[in-house]
C-alpha cells in the first residue's frame, strides 16, 4: 500500500459557483478526490447555505451543515453584477477545469457566465448545471427544493402504509442524487477531454434524479400499466415486494426483515401456520395474514433474541437502530466515517482554533480512506490570494 495517496483529481481546479446542498456536494465529491476547489460566492452573504442551518445548529460564524458540506474549499466573494469582479472571475474561468452553478434556468445567461459563453473563454471548459426540472416544460421555473422536488417525481406514495398519507423521505435524497450525478458527469467529461481535448457541458436536475431512483417502477408501470403503488400494511417496507419485507416491533426495539421463504420463517419462529405457506404466491394473496402473525411473534422476544436465532439459519435481517445506537455501535466505529477538521477561529471566538466532527468521503482509493482536515473556508477567506485571477 502506497504511504501518500495519489488522488485521480489532483491539478483539476473547479469553480463552485452553486448553493445550498447539491451543487456543493458534487463539488465536495470532487475536491475529496483531489481538485481543488474554489467557491465563488457574493459579498457579505455568501452561500446561503452558511446561514441556512440543519436543525438549527451553527458553530464558529457558520452552520454546522455548511461546514460539513464546504469543507477542503476556497472562498473567493464577487458580485458578478459589478463590471470589475465579474472581469475577474472571466480571468478565473479562463485557467480552470470546471464549472458548477446550480442557478434558475436562465441567470447564467443575463450575466455572460452560461456554457456557450464560457467555453468562448475556454473550449476546455467542463461545465456542469444542476436544476429542479430541467430547463423545459412547465415546472422549469418552481423552485428547485428537495420536498418538493420529491413531491412531483411521486416518491412520498412508495413509503409507508396504506393508512398513511405521502411520506416523503426523511432527508434531502433529492440533493444528494443529484450531486453524485453531476460528480459522475464532470469527471467524465474530463476523462473525455483527455482523449479529444473537447470540454462539454453536463447537465441534471432533481426530477430526473428522482425519477431515474425509480426504474424499475416506471419501466415496469410504463409497460404495464395495471402496475400502481398499493402500500400495504404498517410493517411492509415495499410496496411491491411482499411479506415478511418490513419492519416489525421487536420487545425492546425493531427488527427488520428482507425477502425470505415464509416456510422456513415459519419453522424457525415455531409458527405452523408460516410452515404451511410454502407457495411464493401466499405472500402476495395473504400477506396481511402473513403480517400480522409475524408481528404478534416478535414482541414476545428482544431484538438481540430474534437476530440471534434468524442470523443463525442465515435469514436476511437486522436490527433498526436510532440515530443514538448507530453512532454508539461498533460497525459505526469499525468502518471509519468520521473525520476532524478545523481552522482558526473566527474574532468573537479569540482567535482559538475550532475543530468540528463530519464524515469523511465514502470512497476509498487504492485500498486507503480518503481523510482531509481542511475546513469550510471563511467568506472571501481567499480573495488576496485570488487576486487579479491568478489561480
Amino acid at each position: 500500500m502506497r504511504e501518500t495517496l495519489d488522488l485521480p483529481l489532483e491539478g483539476i481546479v473547479v469553480l463552485d459557483f452553486s448553493q445550498f446542498l447539491a451543487g456543493p456536494v458534487a463539488a465536495l465529491r470532487l475536491a475529496d478526490l483531489g481538485a481543488r476547489v474554489i467557491k465563488i460566492e457574493r459579498p457579505e452573504t455568501g452561500d446561503i447555505g452558511r446561514t441556512l442551518a440543519f436543525a438549527g445548529r451553527t458553530a464558529d460564524g457558520d452552520t454546522v451543515s455548511f461546514h460539513a458540506m464546504n469543507r477542503n474549499k476556497e472562498s473567493y466573494t464577487a458580485d458578478l453584477k459589478d463590471s470589475t469582479d465579474l472581469a475577474v472571475v472571466r480571468k478565473l474561468i479562463t485557467q480552470a477545469d470546471v464549472i458548477i452553478q446550480n442557478f434558475r434556468p436562465g441567470v447564467m445567461e443575463r450575466i455572460g457566465l452560461d456554457y456557450e459563453s464560457v467555453s468562448e473563454l475556454n473550449p476546455r471548459i467542463v461545465y456542469a448545471s444542476a436544476t429542479g426540472y430541467g430547463n423545459h416544460g412547465p415546472w422549469k421555473d418552481r423552485p428547485g427544493q428537495d420536498l418538493l422536488a420529491q413531491s412531483i417525481s411521486g416518491i412520498p406514495w412508495l413509503s409507508g402504509s396504506s393508512e398513511d398519507g405521502p411520506v416523503p423521505v426523511g432527508i434531502s435524497i433529492a440533493d444528494h442524487l443529484m450531486s453524485c450525478h453531476i460528480a459522475q458527469g464532470v469527471t467524465a467529461l474530463l476523462l473525455r477531454r483527455e482523449r479529444t481535448g473537447r470540454g462539454g457541458h453536463v447537465e441534471t436536475s432533481l426530477l430526473e434524479g428522482l425519477l431515474d431512483l425509480q426504474f424499475e417502477l416506471l419501466s415496469t408501470h410504463l409497460n404495464d400499466s395495471t402496475v400502481t403503488v398499493e402500500r400495504r400494511g404498517k410493517n411492509s417496507a415495499n410496496a411491491f415486494l411482499a411479506a415478511p419485507y418490513g419492519t416489525y416491533l421487536t420487545k425492546d426495539g425493531f427488527i427488520a426483515l428482507a425477502m425470505n421463504p415464509i416456510a422456513k420463517l415459519g419453522a424457525l419462529l415455531n409458527v405452523t401456520a408460516l410452515e404451511e405457506l410454502t407457495d411464493p404466491a401466499a405472500a402476495w394473496q395473504q400477506e396481511p395474514e402473513i403480517a400480522k402473525i409475524l408481528a404478534a411473534t416478535f414482541l414476545h422476544e428482544s431484538t438481540d433474541h430474534w437476530l440471534e436465532l434468524l442470523d443463525a439459519a442465515d435469514v436476511w435481517c437486522a436490527p433498526v437502530l436510532t440515530l443514538e445506537e448507530l453512532v454508539a455501535h461498533d460497525g459505526f466505529a469499525a468502518i471509519n466515517m468520521t473525520q476532524q477538521v478545523s481552522r482558526k477561529a473566527s474574532v468573537t471566538q479569540s482567535g482559538e482554533d475550532f475543530s468540528l466532527l463530519t464524515t469523511r468521503s465514502p470512497i476509498r482509493v487504492d485500498g486507503q480512506i480518503i481523510n482531509c482536515n481542511r475546513p469550510a473556508p471563511k467568506l472571501g477567506q481567499h480573495n488576496e490570494t485570488l487576486k487579479g485571477g491568478v489561480l
